[in-house]
Protein backbone atom coordinates (compact mmCIF):
# COMPACT_ATOMS: atom_id res chain seq x y z
CA UNK A 1 0.00 0.00 0.00
CA UNK A 2 1.12 3.42 -0.87
CA UNK A 3 2.57 5.19 2.19
CA UNK A 4 0.26 6.99 4.46
CA UNK A 5 2.32 7.00 7.56
CA UNK A 6 1.86 10.37 8.82
CA UNK A 7 -1.71 11.37 7.17
CA UNK A 8 -3.99 9.98 10.13
CA UNK A 9 -1.89 12.45 12.62
CA UNK A 10 -3.77 14.96 14.11
CA UNK A 11 -0.34 16.92 14.08
CA UNK A 12 0.08 19.34 10.99
CA UNK A 13 2.86 17.37 9.39
CA UNK A 14 6.47 19.37 9.29
CA UNK A 15 8.25 19.65 5.23
CA UNK A 16 10.37 16.63 6.03
CA UNK A 17 7.72 14.47 6.97
CA UNK A 18 5.63 15.46 3.90
CA UNK A 19 9.17 14.62 2.21
CA UNK A 20 9.39 11.42 3.77
CA UNK A 21 5.87 10.75 2.00
CA UNK A 22 6.97 11.89 -0.99
CA UNK A 23 9.44 9.90 -0.98
CA UNK A 24 7.96 6.11 0.17
CA UNK A 25 5.00 6.91 -2.63
CA UNK A 26 7.23 7.65 -5.85
CA UNK A 27 9.47 4.75 -4.74
CA UNK A 28 6.55 2.23 -4.96
CA UNK A 29 5.68 3.71 -8.15
CA UNK A 30 9.00 3.53 -9.75
CA UNK A 31 9.21 -0.45 -8.94
CA UNK A 32 5.67 -0.53 -9.70
CA UNK A 33 6.21 1.17 -13.28
CA UNK A 34 9.92 -0.62 -14.19
CA UNK A 35 8.07 -3.93 -13.24
CA UNK A 36 5.21 -2.97 -15.95
CA UNK A 37 8.43 -2.13 -18.39
CA UNK A 38 10.05 -5.48 -18.27
CA UNK A 39 6.65 -7.28 -18.43
CA UNK A 40 5.98 -5.21 -22.10
CA UNK A 41 9.38 -7.42 -23.28
CA UNK A 42 7.91 -10.61 -22.52
CA UNK A 43 4.47 -10.17 -24.19
CA UNK A 44 4.71 -11.01 -27.68
CA UNK A 45 3.50 -8.63 -30.15
CA UNK A 46 1.66 -10.53 -33.24
CA UNK A 47 1.11 -7.09 -34.70
CA UNK A 48 2.02 -6.78 -38.73
CA UNK A 49 2.59 -3.76 -40.39
CA UNK A 50 2.53 -4.20 -44.10
CA UNK A 51 0.40 -3.39 -47.30
CA UNK A 52 -3.16 -4.43 -46.84
CA UNK A 53 -5.80 -3.79 -49.90
CA UNK A 54 -8.67 -2.73 -47.40
CA UNK A 55 -6.28 0.36 -46.56
CA UNK A 56 -7.66 3.68 -47.98
CA UNK A 57 -4.33 6.10 -48.15
CA UNK A 58 -6.67 9.13 -47.48
CA UNK A 59 -8.27 8.17 -44.75
CA UNK A 60 -4.70 7.02 -42.97
CA UNK A 61 -3.59 10.55 -44.15
CA UNK A 62 -6.27 12.51 -42.38
CA UNK A 63 -6.18 9.91 -39.28
CA UNK A 64 -2.52 10.32 -38.86
CA UNK A 65 -3.02 14.38 -38.54
CA UNK A 66 -6.67 14.14 -36.88
CA UNK A 67 -4.96 12.61 -34.31
CA UNK A 68 -2.13 14.91 -33.97
CA UNK A 69 -4.59 17.51 -33.84
CA UNK A 70 -6.57 16.00 -30.92
CA UNK A 71 -3.16 15.42 -28.99
CA UNK A 72 -2.48 19.14 -29.19
CA UNK A 73 -5.99 19.42 -27.27
CA UNK A 74 -4.26 18.58 -23.98
CA UNK A 75 -1.49 21.49 -23.83
CA UNK A 76 -4.70 23.71 -25.00
CA UNK A 77 -6.06 22.67 -21.83
CA UNK A 78 -3.25 23.01 -19.30
CA UNK A 79 -2.93 26.54 -20.71
CA UNK A 80 -6.70 27.11 -21.18
CA UNK A 81 -6.83 26.20 -17.07
CA UNK A 82 -3.38 27.34 -15.98
CA UNK A 83 -4.09 30.99 -17.03
CA UNK A 84 -7.41 31.11 -14.68
CA UNK A 85 -5.38 29.85 -11.43
CA UNK A 86 -3.94 32.59 -9.07
CA UNK A 87 0.09 32.61 -10.15
CA UNK A 88 0.51 29.91 -6.98
CA UNK A 89 -0.43 26.88 -8.77
CA UNK A 90 -0.30 27.68 -12.22
CA UNK A 91 2.77 25.30 -13.14
CA UNK A 92 1.13 22.23 -11.22
CA UNK A 93 -2.42 23.45 -12.73
CA UNK A 94 -0.95 23.03 -16.45
CA UNK A 95 1.44 19.86 -15.48
CA UNK A 96 -1.69 17.99 -14.55
CA UNK A 97 -2.50 18.21 -17.61
CA UNK A 98 0.79 17.42 -19.23
CA UNK A 99 1.49 14.41 -17.09
CA UNK A 100 -1.96 12.60 -18.67
CA UNK A 101 -0.23 12.56 -21.72
CA UNK A 102 2.66 10.42 -20.55
CA UNK A 103 0.07 8.11 -17.35
CA UNK A 104 -2.79 7.45 -19.95
CA UNK A 105 -0.60 6.91 -23.18
CA UNK A 106 0.96 3.84 -21.12
CA UNK A 107 -2.38 2.60 -19.31
CA UNK A 108 -3.43 2.55 -23.08
CA UNK A 109 -1.15 0.17 -24.06
CA UNK A 110 -1.13 -2.08 -21.20
CA UNK A 111 -5.06 -2.12 -20.85
CA UNK A 112 -6.79 0.59 -21.67
CA UNK A 113 -7.72 -0.13 -25.50
CA UNK A 114 -8.26 -3.39 -24.27
CA UNK A 115 -10.51 -2.31 -21.42
CA UNK A 116 -12.98 0.20 -24.39
CA UNK A 117 -12.69 -1.67 -27.90
CA UNK A 118 -11.84 -4.90 -26.93
CA UNK A 119 -14.03 -8.12 -27.18
CA UNK A 120 -17.23 -7.61 -25.19
CA UNK A 121 -18.19 -8.55 -21.90
CA UNK A 122 -21.54 -8.89 -22.11
CA UNK A 123 -24.21 -10.69 -24.09
CA UNK A 124 -25.34 -9.77 -27.59
CA UNK A 125 -26.22 -6.05 -27.97
CA UNK A 126 -25.02 -5.08 -24.48
CA UNK A 127 -21.78 -4.93 -23.91
CA UNK A 128 -20.41 -3.36 -20.57
CA UNK A 129 -16.62 -3.32 -21.06
CA UNK A 130 -13.78 -4.85 -22.96
CA UNK A 131 -11.92 -8.42 -22.50
CA UNK A 132 -8.79 -6.95 -20.41
CA UNK A 133 -6.87 -9.37 -22.53
CA UNK A 134 -8.06 -8.88 -26.05
CA UNK A 135 -5.48 -6.42 -27.14
CA UNK A 136 -2.97 -6.60 -23.81
CA UNK A 137 0.42 -4.64 -23.69
CA UNK A 138 -1.10 -3.57 -27.62
CA UNK A 139 -0.93 -7.55 -28.61
CA UNK A 140 -1.92 -7.56 -32.57
CA UNK A 141 -2.25 -4.00 -32.79
CA UNK A 142 -0.65 -3.76 -36.00
CA UNK A 143 -0.66 -1.84 -39.58
CA UNK A 144 -4.16 -3.91 -40.72
CA UNK A 145 -7.36 -2.29 -40.56
CA UNK A 146 -10.26 -4.08 -38.22
CA UNK A 147 -13.42 -4.90 -40.14
CA UNK A 148 -15.61 -3.47 -37.21
CA UNK A 149 -13.66 -1.17 -36.00
CA UNK A 150 -11.07 0.11 -38.60
CA UNK A 151 -12.06 -0.91 -41.67
CA UNK A 152 -9.62 1.21 -43.94
CA UNK A 153 -7.19 2.46 -41.48
CA UNK A 154 -4.76 0.21 -39.33
CA UNK A 155 -6.30 -0.80 -36.09
CA UNK A 156 -2.78 0.76 -34.73
CA UNK A 157 -3.93 3.97 -35.84
CA UNK A 158 -7.15 3.49 -34.56
CA UNK A 159 -6.00 2.98 -31.11
CA UNK A 160 -3.62 6.00 -31.35
CA UNK A 161 -6.90 8.38 -32.36
CA UNK A 162 -8.95 6.82 -29.70
CA UNK A 163 -6.27 7.67 -27.00
CA UNK A 164 -5.90 11.15 -27.49
CA UNK A 165 -9.90 11.11 -25.73
CA UNK A 166 -8.58 9.24 -23.03
CA UNK A 167 -5.84 11.44 -22.22
CA UNK A 168 -7.97 14.68 -22.31
CA UNK A 169 -10.95 13.38 -20.17
CA UNK A 170 -9.30 13.61 -16.66
CA UNK A 171 -7.07 16.11 -17.74
CA UNK A 172 -10.79 17.64 -17.86
CA UNK A 173 -11.24 16.97 -14.39
CA UNK A 174 -8.47 19.11 -12.95
CA UNK A 175 -9.60 22.42 -13.22
CA UNK A 176 -12.89 21.03 -10.55
CA UNK A 177 -10.04 20.65 -7.81
CA UNK A 178 -7.52 22.53 -8.88
CA UNK A 179 -5.41 24.26 -5.90
CA UNK A 180 -5.68 21.84 -3.51
CA UNK A 181 -4.65 18.10 -5.02
CA UNK A 182 -1.65 16.31 -3.74
CA UNK A 183 0.15 15.37 -7.00
CA UNK A 184 1.16 11.88 -6.13
CA UNK A 185 -3.06 11.06 -5.22
CA UNK A 186 -4.22 12.48 -8.48
CA UNK A 187 -1.49 10.40 -10.29
CA UNK A 188 -3.23 7.24 -8.90
CA UNK A 189 -7.07 8.44 -9.13
CA UNK A 190 -6.59 9.61 -12.67
CA UNK A 191 -5.23 5.69 -13.46
CA UNK A 192 -8.21 4.30 -11.58
CA UNK A 193 -10.69 6.83 -13.29
CA UNK A 194 -9.58 6.03 -16.57
CA UNK A 195 -9.14 2.26 -16.69
CA UNK A 196 -12.64 1.86 -14.26
CA UNK A 197 -15.32 5.01 -15.73
CA UNK A 198 -13.35 6.00 -18.65
CA UNK A 199 -12.76 2.36 -20.68
CA UNK A 200 -16.48 1.35 -19.40
CA UNK A 201 -18.08 4.59 -20.64
CA UNK A 202 -16.29 4.14 -24.18
CA UNK A 203 -17.00 0.42 -24.75
CA UNK A 204 -20.65 0.68 -24.24
CA UNK A 205 -20.60 4.28 -26.23
CA UNK A 206 -18.60 3.34 -29.29
CA UNK A 207 -18.18 -0.36 -29.49
CA UNK A 208 -20.38 -2.26 -32.01
CA UNK A 209 -21.49 -4.34 -29.22
CA UNK A 210 -21.91 -1.80 -26.53
CA UNK A 211 -25.00 -1.48 -24.76
CA UNK A 212 -25.89 2.24 -25.34
CA UNK A 213 -24.78 2.40 -28.88
CA UNK A 214 -27.24 -0.73 -29.35
CA UNK A 215 -29.90 1.33 -27.65
CA UNK A 216 -29.38 4.27 -30.12
CA UNK A 217 -27.32 6.42 -28.20
CA UNK A 218 -25.68 8.86 -30.46
CA UNK A 219 -22.41 9.92 -29.21
CA UNK A 220 -20.34 11.42 -32.73
CA UNK A 221 -17.06 12.12 -30.97
CA UNK A 222 -17.47 12.14 -26.87
CA UNK A 223 -20.07 14.47 -25.41
CA UNK A 224 -21.07 11.65 -23.12
CA UNK A 225 -17.81 9.84 -23.04
CA UNK A 226 -15.68 12.63 -22.67
CA UNK A 227 -17.00 15.95 -21.27
CA UNK A 228 -20.03 14.54 -19.48
CA UNK A 229 -17.93 11.89 -17.52
CA UNK A 230 -15.16 14.69 -16.93
CA UNK A 231 -18.02 16.75 -15.86
CA UNK A 232 -19.59 15.04 -13.24
CA UNK A 233 -16.37 13.18 -12.13
CA UNK A 234 -15.25 16.67 -11.84
CA UNK A 235 -18.52 17.78 -9.60
CA UNK A 236 -17.43 14.51 -7.36
CA UNK A 237 -14.02 15.55 -6.58
CA UNK A 238 -15.02 19.07 -5.90
CA UNK A 239 -17.50 18.14 -3.33
CA UNK A 240 -15.41 15.06 -2.02
CA UNK A 241 -11.67 17.31 -1.99
CA UNK A 242 -13.68 20.78 0.00
CA UNK A 243 -13.47 24.16 -0.48
CA UNK A 244 -10.30 26.21 -0.89
CA UNK A 245 -9.46 28.18 2.07
CA UNK A 246 -9.44 31.01 -0.52
CA UNK A 247 -11.73 30.14 -2.34
CA UNK A 248 -13.38 32.68 -4.51
CA UNK A 249 -10.61 35.21 -4.05
CA UNK A 250 -7.96 34.36 -6.37
CA UNK A 251 -7.34 36.36 -9.43
CA UNK A 252 -6.70 34.57 -12.84
CA UNK A 253 -2.64 34.96 -13.49
CA UNK A 254 -2.22 35.06 -17.30
CA UNK A 255 -5.87 35.77 -19.21
CA UNK A 256 -3.29 35.64 -22.24
CA UNK A 257 -2.69 31.87 -21.31
CA UNK A 258 -6.33 31.42 -21.67
CA UNK A 259 -6.66 33.20 -25.07
CA UNK A 260 -3.28 30.80 -26.41
CA UNK A 261 -5.45 27.95 -24.93
CA UNK A 262 -8.73 28.85 -26.14
CA UNK A 263 -6.99 29.16 -29.85
CA UNK A 264 -5.30 25.59 -29.28
CA UNK A 265 -8.65 23.14 -28.40
CA UNK A 266 -10.55 25.39 -30.81
CA UNK A 267 -7.78 24.31 -33.86
CA UNK A 268 -7.25 20.84 -31.96
CA UNK A 269 -10.97 20.30 -31.82
CA UNK A 270 -11.10 20.18 -35.78
CA UNK A 271 -9.35 16.88 -35.59
CA UNK A 272 -11.73 15.40 -32.27
CA UNK A 273 -14.69 16.20 -34.24
CA UNK A 274 -14.07 15.71 -37.85
CA UNK A 275 -11.41 13.09 -37.03
CA UNK A 276 -14.42 11.09 -35.39
CA UNK A 277 -15.49 10.24 -38.76
CA UNK A 278 -12.88 7.58 -39.38
CA UNK A 279 -12.20 8.89 -43.23
CA UNK A 280 -11.79 11.92 -45.45
CA UNK A 281 -14.97 11.76 -46.39
CA UNK A 282 -18.31 14.02 -46.53
CA UNK A 283 -19.26 13.14 -43.03
CA UNK A 284 -15.73 14.66 -41.94
CA UNK A 285 -16.55 17.90 -43.83
CA UNK A 286 -19.69 18.15 -42.06
CA UNK A 287 -18.34 17.44 -38.78
CA UNK A 288 -15.47 20.36 -39.02
CA UNK A 289 -18.30 22.83 -40.34
CA UNK A 290 -20.39 22.86 -37.45
CA UNK A 291 -17.63 22.13 -34.65
CA UNK A 292 -16.68 25.65 -36.19
CA UNK A 293 -19.99 26.89 -36.22
CA UNK A 294 -21.06 26.39 -33.27
CA UNK A 295 -17.89 27.55 -30.92
CA UNK A 296 -17.99 30.95 -32.97
CA UNK A 297 -22.10 31.14 -32.09
CA UNK A 298 -21.46 30.10 -28.47
CA UNK A 299 -18.82 32.61 -28.57
CA UNK A 300 -21.02 35.46 -29.34
CA UNK A 301 -24.12 34.15 -27.32
CA UNK A 302 -21.79 34.02 -24.09
CA UNK A 303 -20.40 37.49 -24.42
CA UNK A 304 -23.88 39.23 -26.06
CA UNK A 305 -25.90 37.49 -22.72
CA UNK A 306 -23.34 39.00 -20.32
CA UNK A 307 -23.37 42.80 -21.99
CA UNK A 308 -27.44 41.90 -21.27
CA UNK A 309 -26.56 41.02 -17.82
CA UNK A 310 -24.77 44.16 -17.50
CA UNK A 311 -21.46 43.02 -17.39
CA UNK A 312 -18.78 43.66 -20.12
CA UNK A 313 -17.34 41.73 -22.59
CA UNK A 314 -14.07 39.74 -21.11
CA UNK A 315 -11.54 37.94 -22.92
CA UNK A 316 -12.65 35.04 -20.05
CA UNK A 317 -16.10 34.91 -21.01
CA UNK A 318 -15.17 34.69 -25.04
CA UNK A 319 -12.98 31.90 -24.27
CA UNK A 320 -15.57 30.34 -22.62
CA UNK A 321 -18.03 30.62 -24.21
CA UNK A 322 -15.94 29.35 -27.30
CA UNK A 323 -15.23 26.72 -25.56
CA UNK A 324 -18.64 25.41 -24.14
CA UNK A 325 -19.81 25.65 -28.25
CA UNK A 326 -16.94 22.55 -28.62
CA UNK A 327 -18.19 20.95 -25.65
CA UNK A 328 -21.69 20.79 -27.41
CA UNK A 329 -21.47 20.38 -30.85
CA UNK A 330 -18.98 17.25 -30.23
CA UNK A 331 -22.02 14.67 -29.36
CA UNK A 332 -23.96 16.37 -32.99
CA UNK A 333 -20.99 17.04 -35.04
CA UNK A 334 -21.77 14.22 -37.86
CA UNK A 335 -25.11 14.24 -37.04
CA UNK A 336 -26.88 17.46 -37.32
CA UNK A 337 -27.34 20.39 -40.10
CA UNK A 338 -25.03 23.41 -39.71
CA UNK A 339 -28.34 25.16 -39.28
CA UNK A 340 -28.80 23.14 -35.80
CA UNK A 341 -25.31 23.71 -34.71
CA UNK A 342 -25.72 28.01 -34.27
CA UNK A 343 -28.68 26.88 -31.97
CA UNK A 344 -26.73 24.55 -30.17
CA UNK A 345 -24.08 26.63 -29.97
CA UNK A 346 -26.09 29.37 -28.54
CA UNK A 347 -28.30 27.36 -26.10
CA UNK A 348 -25.21 25.84 -24.55
CA UNK A 349 -23.33 28.84 -23.91
CA UNK A 350 -26.30 30.53 -22.15
CA UNK A 351 -27.13 27.66 -20.20
CA UNK A 352 -23.56 26.52 -19.25
CA UNK A 353 -23.83 30.93 -18.33
CA UNK A 354 -26.27 30.18 -15.87
CA UNK A 355 -25.14 27.33 -14.31
CA UNK A 356 -21.80 28.90 -13.61
CA UNK A 357 -23.48 32.05 -12.29
CA UNK A 358 -25.63 29.83 -9.95
CA UNK A 359 -23.07 27.65 -8.99
CA UNK A 360 -21.27 30.41 -7.46
CA UNK A 361 -24.06 31.14 -4.85
CA UNK A 362 -23.62 27.60 -3.52
CA UNK A 363 -20.54 26.13 -1.31
CA UNK A 364 -19.60 23.84 -4.14
CA UNK A 365 -15.85 24.83 -4.98
CA UNK A 366 -15.58 23.91 -8.43
CA UNK A 367 -12.10 26.06 -8.95
CA UNK A 368 -12.80 26.56 -12.81
CA UNK A 369 -16.39 25.65 -13.22
CA UNK A 370 -16.16 22.22 -15.25
CA UNK A 371 -19.14 21.17 -13.97
CA UNK A 372 -21.40 23.93 -15.51
CA UNK A 373 -19.09 24.40 -18.43
CA UNK A 374 -18.04 21.03 -19.47
CA UNK A 375 -20.78 18.63 -17.38
CA UNK A 376 -23.77 20.81 -18.73
CA UNK A 377 -22.30 21.69 -22.05
CA UNK A 378 -22.04 18.06 -22.56
CA UNK A 379 -25.65 17.45 -21.42
CA UNK A 380 -27.16 20.42 -23.87
CA UNK A 381 -25.07 18.44 -26.71
CA UNK A 382 -26.17 15.12 -25.79
CA UNK A 383 -29.82 16.14 -25.46
CA UNK A 384 -30.07 18.56 -28.33
CA UNK A 385 -28.30 15.80 -30.91
CA UNK A 386 -31.64 13.72 -29.95
CA UNK A 387 -33.61 16.39 -30.96
CA UNK A 388 -31.56 17.49 -34.32
CA UNK A 389 -30.25 14.31 -35.30
CA UNK A 390 -30.48 13.68 -38.90
CA UNK A 391 -33.54 11.26 -39.51
CA UNK A 392 -34.05 10.32 -36.04
CA UNK A 393 -34.31 13.50 -34.08
CA UNK A 394 -37.77 14.65 -32.25
CA UNK A 395 -38.26 17.43 -35.25
CA UNK A 396 -38.44 14.24 -37.80
CA UNK A 397 -41.43 13.18 -34.94
CA UNK A 398 -38.63 9.98 -33.45
CA UNK A 399 -39.07 9.89 -29.89
CA UNK A 400 -37.35 6.72 -29.34
CA UNK A 401 -33.68 8.45 -29.69
CA UNK A 402 -34.76 11.22 -26.98
CA UNK A 403 -35.68 8.54 -24.78
CA UNK A 404 -32.27 6.71 -24.84
CA UNK A 405 -30.73 9.73 -24.66
CA UNK A 406 -32.49 11.12 -21.34
CA UNK A 407 -32.12 6.67 -19.48
CA UNK A 408 -28.32 7.34 -21.02
CA UNK A 409 -28.26 10.73 -19.43
CA UNK A 410 -29.22 9.16 -15.89
CA UNK A 411 -26.91 5.87 -16.28
CA UNK A 412 -23.96 8.05 -17.01
CA UNK A 413 -24.34 10.70 -14.36
CA UNK A 414 -25.09 8.13 -11.87
CA UNK A 415 -22.58 5.71 -12.73
CA UNK A 416 -19.85 8.10 -13.58
CA UNK A 417 -20.64 10.62 -10.43
CA UNK A 418 -21.03 7.53 -7.89
CA UNK A 419 -17.97 5.56 -9.67
CA UNK A 420 -15.85 8.46 -9.00
CA UNK A 421 -16.77 9.30 -5.45
CA UNK A 422 -15.59 5.64 -4.80
CA UNK A 423 -12.22 6.17 -6.48
CA UNK A 424 -11.67 9.12 -4.44
CA UNK A 425 -12.25 7.79 -1.43
CA UNK A 426 -9.86 4.92 -2.68
CA UNK A 427 -7.45 6.92 -3.56
CA UNK A 428 -7.49 8.99 -0.48
CA UNK A 429 -7.04 5.26 1.61
CA UNK A 430 -3.75 4.88 -0.49
CA UNK A 431 -2.49 8.34 -0.36
CA UNK A 432 -3.67 11.87 0.79
CA UNK A 433 -5.55 13.73 -1.75
CA UNK A 434 -5.91 16.82 -0.19
CA UNK A 435 -2.22 18.96 0.48
CA UNK A 436 -2.21 20.47 4.14
CA UNK A 437 -3.29 23.60 5.11
CA UNK A 438 0.68 25.20 4.62
CA UNK A 439 0.97 23.63 1.12
CA UNK A 440 -2.08 24.86 -0.19
CA UNK A 441 -1.29 28.78 1.47
CA UNK A 442 2.23 28.64 -0.31
CA UNK A 443 0.67 27.07 -3.48
CA UNK A 444 0.53 23.73 -5.28
CA UNK A 445 3.88 25.33 -7.77
CA UNK A 446 5.96 25.34 -4.77
CA UNK A 447 4.97 23.20 -2.92
CA UNK A 448 4.37 19.83 -4.93
CA UNK A 449 7.36 20.71 -7.56
CA UNK A 450 9.58 23.15 -6.15
CA UNK A 451 8.80 25.55 -8.65
CA UNK A 452 7.27 29.65 -9.26
CA UNK A 453 6.41 31.60 -11.62
CA UNK A 454 7.42 34.78 -8.46
CA UNK A 455 10.12 36.19 -8.87
CA UNK A 456 13.86 35.15 -7.37
CA UNK A 457 13.02 37.43 -3.85
CA UNK A 458 9.62 36.18 -3.60
CA UNK A 459 10.52 32.40 -4.09
CA UNK A 460 12.87 32.46 -1.04
CA UNK A 461 10.27 34.04 1.16
CA UNK A 462 7.39 31.51 0.01
CA UNK A 463 9.70 28.25 0.71
CA UNK A 464 10.68 29.51 3.97
CA UNK A 465 7.68 29.21 5.03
Amino acid sequence: MISNTFATSKQPLTRAQNNEIMKKNYLIILILFILIALAGILVPSEAIFAADEALIAADIAWMLTATALVLLMTPGLSFFYGGMMDKKSVISTMLQSFIAMGVISVLWVIAGFSLSFGDSIGGPGSGIVGNPLTFFMFRGVGGSPDPALSPTIPLALFALFQLKFAIITPALITGSFAGRIRFSGYLVFISLFSLLIYAPLAHMTWHPNGLLRNWGVLDFAGGTVVHMSAGFAALAGALFLGKRKDAGHHRPARVTYVLLGTGMLWFGWFGFNAGSALAANAQAVLAFLNTNTASAAAMLAWVFFDGAMGRKPSAMGASIGAVVGLVAITPAAGFVDVGASILIGVLAAIISNVAISMKSKTNIDDTLDVFPAHGMGGITGMILTAVFAKEVGLIHGETHTLLYHLLALVIVGAFTFGGSWLLYKLTDMLVPMRVTEDQEAIGLDLSQHDETMYSDASYEILRDK
